[in-house]
């Protein structure tokens, strides 16, 4: 099993920046694609970015794409998500998740952190 802990989030304003970290437990988490997932009220939790275990290839969400940079430490157990240019649309709680060997836009991960809250003002 693999227990993922999002940190980072918090309020900006628009045009800020924030970095989220998610620490993963577990001995094998270069073995693990990870990604970021978003929810807002009212909305579906949709797919942010993604990386391979490596730390080789990143997918984005048009949405996020040329803003948001997802990256990992594998000797530290941790992804992150640089986000620039805030915008207010990319208010929502944000999730990391995992899942063994490749990347998934969809939501079909196995496993799943707590979520953090960012919050983006104007």
């Amino acid at each position: 099993q693999v227990q993922l802990v999002e940190s980072g989030g918090g309020l900006m304003q628009a045009g800020g920046s924030l970095r989220l970290s998610c620490a993963a437990s577990g001995r094998t988490f270069s073995s693990y694609a990870m990604a970021w997932f978003r929810q807002a009220p009212g909305k579906e939790r949709e797919f942010v970015a993604g990386i391979s275990g490596s730390g080789s290839t990143t997918y984005y969400a048009d949405s996020v794409k040329g803003r948001f940079t997802i990256s990992r430490d594998n000797a530290k157990n941790t992804v992150y998500l640089q986000m620039n240019s805030l915008k207010r649309e990319d208010t929502a709680v944000y999730y990391c998740a995992a899942n063994y060997a490749v990347i998934l836009a969809t939501t079909h991960y196995p496993y799943w952190g707590q979520g953090t809250q960012v919050t983006v003002s104007s």
